[in-house]
């Protein structure tokens, strides 16, 4: 099974979730450190449509301006456009297998998608 984890090295939720898949038998894991590779605008509305979310559903308030530049309330289009600009604002980790995508908070949600 193919899998790629969207994840921040300094994030323990993120650390758990790539401890996870690489614990795994069979997994051809993809990393990708997204801060520094991340994500295009398509790609992460991909994600958040295969993991049932709103975009404002993946967006990380805690450490970020998100909240003071009211992303919480705004449209889809007005969030994935801030995400694409500063990566800091999207939630971690994302995991992507054939079997969907989940948010992994908590990293046990990861089990739905193995």
């Amino acid at each position: 099974m193919k899998a790629t984890i969207w994840h921040n090295p300094n994030c323990s939720k993120s650390r758990a979730a790539l401890a996870t898949l690489q614990e795994q038998d069979g997994i051809e894991l993809t990393i990708v450190q997204y801060l520094k590779n991340p994500p295009s605008r398509e790609k992460l509305t991909q994600l958040y449509r295969d993991a049932g979310l709103s975009p404002a559903e993946g967006l990380r308030l805690t450490g970020t301006d998100a909240k003071e530049r009211g992303l919480p309330d705004a449209d889809d289009d007005t969030v994935l456009d801030a995400m694409a600009a500063e990566p800091k604002l999207i939630e971690r980790p994302l995991v992507e297998t054939e079997k969907g995508v989940r948010l992994c908070r908590p990293p046990e949600k990861i089990q739905e998608i193995l």
